[in-house]
Parts: structure tokens; C-alpha cells; sequence
């Protein structure tokens, strides 16, 4: 249990309708550690009819909340922000606890999140139509923007401060009421951000939190998904989920933002400067121990610099420190759980039975921490053919493929069915805009291995999604378009 200077931040029910409340059947679930794998909290284990009540505050909550002037809406959002910064290690200390990753990485996700709740307090002025040049003497012609209606979030671990404000931010800065469940493994950052939001103000309804084991979470998600007042569905998860929630939410036709599946190339050409290439990569592959759907899946090394560069990488990742986010030396903390670890071995394992060779790391990592930690690891001689090619691994790991020339490396880049990120280093102008071009992808770093920020729109393409999160097109992706029409006016 982390230690707080606000206890009261640790919550452990639903929040539907302003109240604090116990799932309905009275039920609960575990909540881990994942440096120990030892339970350190219960929280209530929701159903369909906890679900259904959140849609019921939500809907109730909506007209008056959308009809509420945008700067009251951002007074609101700007209370909410400040009292995160205000918490900013007490939040921490819980995303650490439950998620596992460094106390440093989680205060810089305090922070990372809570901008962009900053960044739509201020959008939500902003938010404005047009008036369209008449046609027929007589006749004005106007085009306003307002909210969807009642949200549906689903938000991941990984991530479990950022990924919820994330989407509630603008949600609320559009005018929209929210219901949202956070992942199974973290929920207790998304009660907590949900319990400052009511600090600062946030009226009754406007947000709605229920959460639920991971037997239970189909049972809240196909309420949602059923329930005609709920007209939007964002969520960050895998492309299998994404796709059933694109399915079960035709027959309402809602709108979707679905953040998907990745398997991001990182393309090194022989004209870069390989140190910041090394950098890049240190910051992309290895934040959150790899746990990112931006992380670096694939990477691509030029055969006239690869010798170099990998031996300047493997320094780095071998130097890298093991170990619980309560030590302070701590760069890659324990992965989530035991599915995770047993993936990273598969496919680290599967890699080397196929010719890839182990450079630094490529073992699990055993202590008195406990069972959940894997070595920051380098593979050489990795193929397509080797199933971290077109998985995505979610851990430490670094595969090095050789290429030879430019187009060849973009024909491998592309050759997936996901498209969210891209990364290559070049010092050649007419080639960063050639490849920038022609990447599949939605987000592309070029010299660069941090990409993502609240003034950038957030998505993918092909198979990992649709919709932007972040920036003035994340903000419409929660409104929609009315056409007016007035007549006689001649």
C-alpha cells in the first residue's frame, strides 16, 4: 500500500452520480502489486446494472452540463488541473504501486496527463462553427459544433493516468458527460483522478467511474455498447478488442475513437548521427519498460553503420537498472504481470530458435522483488520470419534487423497490418520527406523518439485505429456537426 500525504485520494468504490458507491452485488476484486505480485487493495467488482446506473447519471447530468457556458466548463477543467499538479507525488505513488513503473516515470506521467487537461480547459473557448456563404439572397447559413452526448472510456493500463485524462478532458471540455472504466489491473489512478475531479468542483454525473474484474468488464463494456444514450465509445486497448467494440456498437451507430495495436518501425540510415539515434531509441523502446503501443517494435539498422550502432546500444541497454519502483536507481520496474513475462520469453525464446543472438540481457530477471522483471535485451540477426515481427512484444526488448537500401526498408516498415507509429533517423533533407511520405503510420518521429504531446494529434491508421486523441482534432472527435438554416430574411 503506498504511503499518502492524502489518503482520501485511495478509493476504493464506484463513482456514479456524485456518490462514492459498492458494485451493486456487493462484489470485489484484488488489486496487485507487480513488483511482488501480492494484492495490496480491493476495489468493487461492477456488472451490467452498476453500467447501467453510470448511464443513468450521465444522461441525467448531460443537459445541463452541455448547455453550461464553455468558460464555466473551463474554470471547471483549469481546478481540476491544478489540483493534479497539487497531488502530483501522492498520484505517483499509486501509479507506481499498481502499474509498476519507476516513481520518476510516474510523476512524469502526473504531469504528462494533467497537460492535457490544461490544454482542453483551454481548447474548450475555442470551440467554434461557421457562418457559410448564402446561396439564395435571403437565406443564412450556419454550421455549430456540439457535444456527442454520454461518453463510454475504456482506458488501459499502461498508462493509467494519462489514457483517462487523456479522454475525459476533452469530453467534458466538449460538453459531454463521461462513463468510464478503467483497466482491471489499475484502477485505483483513475479513482483517485476521479475524487479530484470532484474536489474541484465537477457536478454530480458529469463523471461516472465503475470498475471490474477482467471476468467481469465484458458484462459493463456490452451495456455500454447496448445502450443507445451512450453515442461515443473511446478506447485504448489491442485491435481484437477495438474490432468487437466496432461491431457491438453498429447497431446504435456511435462514434468510435479506437487507439489499437502497434508495431512501430525504428529505420536507422547509414547518414544519421547514431548517437542520437541511440538516444531516440533509449527513450522510445525502453520508457514504461517497454510497455508502450508507441514503443519501437522493429528495429531497422543500415548495414554500413549496424556493427556500430549496436555495439553503442548494447552499452547503454546492458547499463540499464532492474528493480521495484521504490528504489530510487530503478529504470525498468516489473512488467505488469505474469502474461506479460511469459510473452517477452516466448518471443524472445522463438527469436533465437530461429538465428537471432543475444547481444545484452534476454532472460528473466529473478529476486526478492519478485517473479515480474525481464533484462533489458538486444537481438542481432532478427528476421520477419520471428514472431516479435509482427507481434508486438510489450517488454525490454530490442530485435536489430539489417537493411541495405530505402526502399527496401520501407517495403519491410510497411509490411503490417497496423500503422500508429514510425520512427527513422536521417540527416538527408530530401530523404526525410521521401520516407516521412511514404511510412503507413499515423505518427512519425524523424531524429526524434519522443512524439507525443498534448498539442499533437494522437492515432493511427490501417488496423490500429481510427480517431485522434490530443489536440483541436481530438476535441472534435467528441462533437458533432449541426446544420442551420434560416429562411426569409430578404
Amino acid at each position: 500500500m503506498p504511503t499518502l500525504s492524502e489518503p482520501t485520494l485511495l478509493r476504493s468504490q464506484n463513482l456514479i452520480d456524485g456518490q462514492w458507491r459498492d458494485a451493486g452485488l456487493g462484489a470485489r476484486f484484488p488489486v496487485t502489486d507487480p513488483a511482488n505480485a501480492e494484492a495490496f487493495a480491493n476495489v468493487a467488482d461492477s456488472d451490467a446494472g452498476d453500467a447501467r446506473l453510470a448511464v443513468d447519471a450521465a444522461a441525467a447530468a448531460f443537459p445541463a452540463w452541455s448547455r453550461r457556458p464553455a468558460r464555466e466548463r473551463a474554470q471547471l477543467l483549469k481546478r481540476w488541473h491544478a489540483l493534479i499538479l497539487d497531488h502530483q507525488e501522492d498520484l505517483a505513488r499509486i501509479i507506481s504501486t499498481e502499474q509498476g513503473k519507476p516513481l520518476k516515470e510516474a510523476r512524469g506521467e502526473v504531469q504528462y496527463g494533467a497537460s492535457y487537461v490544461e490544454w482542453f480547459a483551454e481548447e474548450a473557448t475555442r470551440i467554434c462553427g461557421d457562418i457559410v456563404a448564402e446561396a439564395v439572397p435571403g437565406r443564412k447559413l450556419l454550421v455549430l459544433k456540439e457535444p456527442v452526448g454520454v461518453v463510454a472510456a475504456i482506458t488501459p493500463w499502461n498508462f493509467p493516468l494519462a489514457m483517462i485524462a487523456r479522454k475525459i478532458a476533452p469530453a467534458l471540455a466538449a460538453g459531454c458527460t463521461v462513463v468510464a472504466k478503467p483497466a482491471e489491473d489499475t484502477p485505483l489512478t483513475a479513482l483517485a483522478l476521479a475524487w479530484l475531479a470532484q474536489q474541484a468542483g465537477m457536478p454530480a454525473g458529469v463523471v461516472n467511474i465503475v470498475t471490474a474484474s477482467r471476468e467481469r468488464t465484458p458484462g459493463v463494456v456490452d451495456a455500454w455498447l447496448a445502450d443507445s444514450r451512450v453515442r461515443k465509445v473511446t478506447f485504448t486497448g489491442s485491435t481484437p478488442v477495438g474490432k468487437h467494440l466496432a461491431r457491438e456498437s453498429a447497431a446504435t451507430l456511435k462514434k468510435l475513437s479506437l487507439e489499437l495495436g502497434g508495431n512501430a518501425p525504428f529505420i536507422v540510415f547509414d547518414d544519421a548521427d547514431l548517437d542520437a539515434a541511440v538516444d531516440g531509441l533509449m527513450a522510445s523502446k525502453f520508457r514504461n519498460g517497454g510497455q508502450t503501443c508507441v514503443c519501437p517494435n522493429r528495429v531497422y539498422v543500415h548495414d554500413a553503420v549496424h556493427d556500430a550502432f549496436v555495439e553503442r546500444l548494447a552499452q547503454r541497454v546492458g547499463a540499464l537498472h532492474v528493480g521495484p519502483a521504490t528504489e530510487d536507481a530503478a529504470q525498468i520496474g516489473p512488467m505488469i504481470n505474469a502474461r506479460a513475462v511469459d510473452k517477452i520469453a516466448r518471443h524472445v525464446e522463438d527469436a533465437v530458435a530461429r538465428g537471432a543472438r543475444v547481444v545484452t540481457g534476454g532472460k528473466r530477471v529473478r529476486s526478492a522483488d519478485g517473479p515480474h522483471y525481464y533484462a533489458p535485451t538486444v537481438l542481432v540477426d532478427a528476421t520477419p520470419a520471428m514472431e516479435l515481427s509482427c507481434e508486438e512484444t510489450f517488454g525490454p526488448v530490442a530485435p536489430i534487423f539489417r537493411f541495405r537500401d530505402e526502399a527496401e526498408v520501407i517495403r519491410d516498415a510497411n509490411d503490417t497490418p497496423f500503422g500508429l507509429a514510425a520512427y527513422f533517423y536521417s540527416n538527408d533533407i530530401r530523404r526525410i520527406w521521401r520516407v516521412a511520405q511514404a511510412l503507413e503510420t499515423g505518427m512519425v518521429g524523424i531524429n526524434e523518439g519522443a512524439i507525443a504531446a498534448e498539442a499533437a494529434p494522437f492515432g493511427g491508421v490501417k488496423e490500429s485505429g481510427y480517431g485522434r486523441e490530443g489536440s483541436r482534432h481530438g476535441l472534435d472527435d467528441y462533437m458533432h456537426t449541426k446544420y442551420l438554416c434560416q429562411g426569409q430574411l430578404g
